[in-house]
C-alpha cells in the first residue's frame, strides 16, 4: 500500500501560485529571469492554455496558471496591481537582479545593502508581479535590528 503525504515531495507548507495573462510567456520569463526549471505543465482542452505549471526556482516551487476571467482567476495586470510581493534569497543577488532586468523586469527599488543585514532590490515583472531578491549579508539580533533602522529612518528624514 502507498502512503500519500499530506504534502506532495518537493512542496513546502507555503507554495505560492500567481495567476498570469499569457502562462507561455510567463514561463519564458521567469526560466530567463530567475533560471527557473520547469517540473511540469498541464493544459487546458485548448492545448495552449495553462491551467497548472511548476516552476523550481532555487530549492521551491512556484505554481502558475493563465487567467480564467469565468472563474475569477484574473493576473495583476487585470486587477490593476498586487499586494503580494515574492521574495527570492539567492547566493549571488547581484546577478540575479541584473539577469531579470535584461529579461524585462522593471526596478521598483534599487538593489542595495539594507540595515536589515540583506542586500535586497525589488522589481516588477511584465506580468504584474512583484518580487524582492535578496542576500544576507549578516545576521543581526532584533535589538540591533531596531537600533540599525531607527538609525537609517533618521537618516532618511534628513
Amino acid at each position: 500500500m502507498t502512503i500519500v503525504k499530506a504534502i506532495p515531495k518537493g512542496l513546502h507548507t507555503l507554495t505560492p501560485e500567481i495567476i498570469v495573462r499569457d502562462a507561455s510567456k510567463a514561463i519564458e520569463f521567469y526560466k530567463n529571469a530567475f533560471n527557473a526549471k520547469v517540473n511540469r505543465i498541464h493544459y487546458g482542452p485548448d492545448n495552449r492554455s495553462v491551467i497548472h505549471a511548476e516552476l523550481k526556482i532555487g530549492d521551491s516551487i512556484l505554481m502558475l496558471n493563465d487567467e480564467f476571467p469565468e472563474m475569477n482567476a484574473l493576473s495583476p495586470l487585470s486587477i490593476g496591481g498586487t499586494s503580494t510581493t515574492i521574495n527570492i534569497y539567492c547566493e549571488d543577488v547581484d546577478e540575479l537582479f541584473n539577469r531579470a532586468v535584461s529579461a524585462g523586469a522593471t526596478v521598483t527599488m534599487p538593489l542595495m545593502d539594507q540595515f536589515w543585514g540583506d542586500r535586497y532590490g525589488k522589481l516588477k515583472d511584465p506580468f504584474g508581479h512583484q518580487w524582492s531578491l535578496a542576500k544576507r549579508l549578516k545576521n543581526l539580533s532584533d535589538e540591533e535590528m531596531i537600533e540599525a533602522g531607527k538609525a537609517a529612518f533618521a537618516e532618511m528624514g534628513k
